[in-house]
């Protein structure tokens, strides 16, 4: 039993730790916004902010967990548009990528699920930001709002430096992720990942819907084992495009803790299901 729980324990200080980057980065560039704003910035986020999802969409598909924390940072201090944080989440893949590589005979799905993942994070970004616009009231849009007065969504202490304030905030929500890894870390070892597969593969073909709502849980360990799953043949294409556009890593949960706003977080998870349940449907139909 108490190898268990180290086993655990380390597993989710492993995750954890993998996101302080990411998180300093974030703060980091939220700090010096919130101190520093000129007109330029504020031009800079004027005039590419609806099209934040284009470079949203590239950059989620590295496999690291910590761009889709770093967006939801940048989304609950109103740095960045709904569009953008939704574009991010989808195309995040974190572990998935690098156990795909590790399988030559997978390297077709690789390059599929990648390509699906951005153009469903592109369209999807697009529709929100472009086509919805200012028809989505702002209570449930949330994000950028044209300025940048609002970027703080915490408590700030005036005499801090960027570096200090910016240090501050990610050790802050960087325990409460630990917090986070190490109860899911509990709850996936006592349900065991094979009952969770077991569940999944006897969805049939409505394997995108559980498969999605795999992808919701906020850690990394579900692409991992979505991923493994589809590599021993227990979940189909469409499934497996659900639960990694769903799936956004740690970002969720950063979400949660950052974002004020229960009605626009359960708005983002409620689009994101939705999207990456649909798109997986759809996978379903085609010979992939």
């Amino acid at each position: 039993m108490a190898d268990i729980i180290i086993d655990i324990a380390l597993d989710a200080l492993i995750d954890s730790v993998k996101m302080l980057p990411f998180l300093f980065l974030a703060y980091l560039l939220i700090e010096y916004i919130e101190h520093r704003h000129s007109q330029s910035i504020e031009k800079a986020l004027a005039g590419g902010g609806k099209f934040g999802f284009v470079p949203g969409a590239v950059l989620g598909l590295f496999p690291q967990c910590g761009f889709s924390a770093m967006a939801a940072n940048l989304y609950s201090s109103k740095v960045i548009t709904l569009g953008t944080l939704i574009a991010v989440f989808i195309s995040t893949s974190d572990e998935a990528i690098p156990l795909l590589i590790a399988s030559p005979e997978r390297w077709g799905s690789l390059a599929a699920i990648l390509a699906a993942k951005l153009v469903l994070a592109m369209v999807a970004g697009f529709f929100i930001d472009i086509v919805l616009g200012k028809m989505l009231p702002q209570r449930l849009r949330g994000g950028y709002e044209g300025k940048t007065e609002e970027i703080d969504c915490h408590e700030h202490v005036e005499s801090d430096s960027i570096w200090l304030a910016a240090i501050k905030h990610t050790l802050h929500i960087w325990i409460f992720i630990l917090v986070f890894n190490l109860v899911i870390g509990a709850v996936v070892t006592l349900v065991g990942e094979e009952t969770i597969g077991a569940v999944i593969d006897a969805a049939g073909a409505f394997q995108p819907a559980l498969a999605g709502l795999v992808g919701l849980i906020p850690n990394c360990a579900a692409s991992i084992l979505l991923t493994e799953l589809y590599a021993a043949g227990r979940l189909t294409f469409g499934g497996l495009l659900a639960g990694l556009s769903t799936g956004a890593g740690v970002g969720l949960a950063v979400l949660l803790r950052s974002n004020k706003s229960w009605k626009q977080n359960a708005f983002i998870i409620a689009l994101l299901y939705a999207i990456g349940v649909a798109a997986g449907m759809l996978a379903q139909l085609m010979p992939i």
